[in-house]
């Protein structure tokens, strides 16, 4: 087993066991949410996955970006299919393992990775000049401010560095197959490097053109595990959370607002629907809506981190539109925010976060004298309209529009606060059981 072979192993086993270990802090993290009632359609659920996240469909509805994104999508598909093959052979000493047993279809998979990787090339330029030059306006909101733009920025770069090391590769090694060496494999001609690898590198002598082939090799593998172990602090986990994201998203109409049984028959005994022995009056009335993120079910805090941070919720919200403070991206860019901050602090086991010094840190012992409110303010929740324009725009099926009713009903019917302007209407449904303040009980409008 020769060093470089030893090298990769240990390298491999690092940079996977590491990235293992962020994305288990991602899954306990999320799992610190309520289990929530999912309807059981498998078949709908999966036609959704297939459709939303790997069809893209709902990206589509702005298409120009929509193509160039695909780009990036359908080559990152691609790519894998030769990151297996650099596996394999780093794992056993070998070169271009998969060629002699592909023949053809070896050569038809390299080279469609090749046109794909300058597509994506193209793309990531593209988005490049969008954020940085153009500065389109959904991407240069106050909360795209500092991490979240660089953020953008580096995953940019590192594709960027990912397809110069699959050309560097494949075109130093369509040079070295070309002197005859027996190590480097017969592939036939590829699509792109094999004019341009001659082009660039024809003129060098053999050893510099193995010391390069080597070089764009180990860039392509290590790009790889550095992408893999900067996911989980960055937006684009939602390569692999907008799968399960879409597949557990719900089913039921967007419009469809979640009941609350126990208010229900407290108002349906105010309006004398249901005899007042039937509501809950003499008994305690739980606690509503979420002040902090064990009050959210699991796939709120999983719509968190699938989030793109792409802005085309807010980009729709009317709220929003009219100079309102409410972003419904940056809702859920607070709750992983305070996700990340509470899943810390609970692994950090220190005795300062507990309710009770005498019991384990855990979620139903914790206490940091903070809550969601204090990432999101009331200003926000009270602006929106639930109007689903943000549900609709997403395409990944993010719902901001559950977290900011969760929030409000807190507010609500747990602390009874509320914006001012809402309390007459309030007072108005418990006395004559109509939102207008009008003298006329609610059955006369029968009778008149």
């Amino acid at each position: 087993m020769g060093l470089e072979q030893i090298a990769f192993i240990v390298i491999s086993l690092l940079a996977l066991g590491l990235a293992g270990r962020a994305f288990l802090k991602i899954k306990n993290t999320i799992a610190l949410g309520k289990e929530v009632a999912l309807e059981k359609n498998p078949a709908e659920r999966w036609k959704n996955t297939i459709l939303v996240a790997l069809g893209q469909k709902k990206m589509f509805k702005r298409w120009i970006p929509a193509i160039f994104h695909l780009f990036i999508y359908v080559a990152f598909l691609f790519t894998s299919l030769e990151l297996i093959e650099i596996f394999i052979d780093g794992f056993t000493g070998q070169h271009r393992a998969l060629a002699p047993m592909l023949g053809g279809f070896y050569t038809f998979i390299i080279s469609l990775i090749e046109i794909l990787s300058v597509l994506a090339l193209i793309a990531t330029v593209i988005f490049l000049w969008r954020r940085n030059l153009l500065k389109v306006p959904r991407l240069v909101k106050s909360e795209m401010d500092g991490w979240p733009t660089l953020d953008a920025n580096i995953i940019l770069i590192l594709e960027i560095f990912l397809v110069c090391a699959v050309f560097l590769m494949n075109g130093t090694d369509i040079v070295l197959q070309g002197l005859d060496d027996p190590h480097y494999v017969k592939t036939g001609n590829f699509a792109i490097t094999s004019w341009l690898g001659p082009m660039l590198f024809g003129g060098l002598d053999q050893s510099t053109l193995v010391v390069l082939e080597r070089v764009g090799w180990w860039m392509h593998i290590l790009t790889v595990f550095a992408f893999l172990n900067y996911l989980p602090i960055s937006k684009h986990l939602h390569i692999f959370l907008a799968f399960p994201n879409v597949y557990f998203s719900r089913l039921s109409s967007r419009g469809e607002i979640e009941n609350m049984p126990a208010i229900m028959n407290e108002v349906k005994s105010m309006m004398g629907l249901i005899p007042e022995t039937e509501a809950s009056m003499d008994e305690e009335l739980p606690e509503f809506g979420a002040k902090d993120i064990f009050d959210l079910n699991w796939t709120n805090i999983m719509n968190a981190y699938a989030c793109t941070e792409c802005g085309r919720c807010t980009d729709v919200c009317p709220a929003n539109s009219t100079g309102k403070k409410l972003s419904p991206r940056k809702i859920m860019m607070d709750i992983r925010d305070r996700a990340t901050e509470v899943k810390a602090n609970l692994e950090s086991n220190d005795d300062q976060y507990k309710l009770d010094a005498d019991k384990a840190l855990d979620s139903t012992n914790y206490t940091d004298g903070k809550s969601l409110f204090d990432y999101i303010s009331k200003e926000e929740i009270h602006a929106c309209t639930t109007c689903n324009a943000c549900v609709e725009a997403c395409p990944i099926m993010i719902n901001p529009l559950d977290p900011i009713l969760a929030l409000r009903r807190y507010e609500i019917l747990t602390e009874s606060a509320g914006p001012s302007e809402w309390l007459p209407m309030f007072t108005s449904v418990e006395n004559s059981g109509s939102v207008w303040q009008v003298p006329n009980t609610r059955e006369d409008w029968i009778t008149s």
